[in-house]
């Protein structure tokens, strides 16, 4: 039997833990949320996936292996 729609395993990605930290950043004026990680020496943002539903969220979590991502605006 052959599957057509087979689930996709979760790979656990990895960043900079030391000089990045996990930004949620939320428009005030749209509500679009972007989740990503903010070099905490530069400021710099680096995007990595739209955030459309609280499901999103938890997979972006359970991607980089996060318990907390912090929101800015």
């Amino acid at each position: 039997m052959i599957k057509l729609f087979q689930k996709k395993q979760q790979v656990k990605k990895d960043f900079d833990r030391e000089n990045q930290k996990a930004v949620l950043r939320c428009s005030i004026c749209t509500g679009e949320q972007v989740a990503g990680f903010k070099n905490i020496h530069t400021g710099k943002f680096e995007e990595v996936m739209l955030i459309k539903n609280g499901e999103d969220l938890t997979r972006f979590q359970e991607m980089y292996d996060l318990e907390e991502v912090v929101k800015e605006y």
